[in-house]
């Protein structure tokens, strides 16, 4: 396995370039979230920071992983809830980049018993939404859901605003929401913002990092020999 550096939530930022440039030989991972920014940003530069990311991808293809976000599927997605931030001066330019490129991007990635998503999976949603088979590759359910799957991944939980128990799918579990995260797995995820890279253990083998502090600067470096001497870092 190829070290792996995961990259917290873009929102218009291109403070992933030094990052990318810091570790050439590594396999990156964008956790989504390409737009839609906190502060102003022009829309040209935005719309230029993320075709970089995309001419990225095309360049390095397997090197690249580009994850979806709730902030990105609201831009072409019908089944997608719209997201605070949501652009409606751009959202023509931006549903073109993302349905023109959309072969580039997926919901999930997996390497071996690591899940990458922009949100997390929690055992509960996984179990009785989804209904997913834990024996099955995680990934691969998330990326090929049946139909009837669809409107779980999109799910808005109950903190973030959705129905009255509702946990969040892939695209919105809350930090709060992830206290059982999915058994048997470490997960990567963005979305929750977080200060610096934050690790959270369950009790069935189960962990899941938060990395949604790019605008910190800090990032997540999973070297090749042992996942479990992972490093935080900025």
């Amino acid at each position: 396995m190829k070290p792996i550096v995961a990259i917290g939530d873009i929102h218009g930022l291109d403070y992933w370039r030094p990052i990318v440039e810091r570790h050439p030989d590594c396999r990156i991972v964008f956790l989504g979230d390409y737009l839609d920014p906190y502060e102003y940003i022009p829309h040209k530069d935005l719309l230029a920071n993320f075709r970089a990311i995309i001419a990225l991808k095309y360049s390095h293809p397997d090197d690249t992983v580009l994850i979806l976000g709730n902030h990105d599927i609201h831009y072409f997605c019908s089944d997608a809830a719209i997201a605070s931030r949501f652009n409606y001066q751009i959202c023509g330019d931006v549903s073109r980049l993302f349905l023109q490129n959309i072969g580039l991007f997926q919901y999930a990635w997996q390497v071996g018993e690591m899940i990458f998503t922009h949100a997390g999976i929690s055992q509960k949603w996984f179990t009785d939404d989804f209904r997913g088979d834990i024996g099955s590759p995680i990934a691969e359910q998330l990326n090929n859901p049946e139909d009837w799957q669809i409107s779980s991944l999109c799910r808005v939980g109950m903190l973030r605003g959705g129905n009255v128990g509702a946990i969040g799918g892939i695209f919105w579990a809350d930090i709060d929401e992830l206290h059982d995260p999915l058994h048997g797995f470490t997960q990567i995820v963005g979305h929750n913002r977080v200060k610096e890279v934050t690790v959270r253990s369950g009790d069935y083998d189960n962990k899941i990092v938060f990395c949604d502090c790019l605008r910190n600067g800090c990032y997540f470096y999973i070297p090749s020999d042992n996942a479990s001497k992972s490093i935080i870092t900025k």
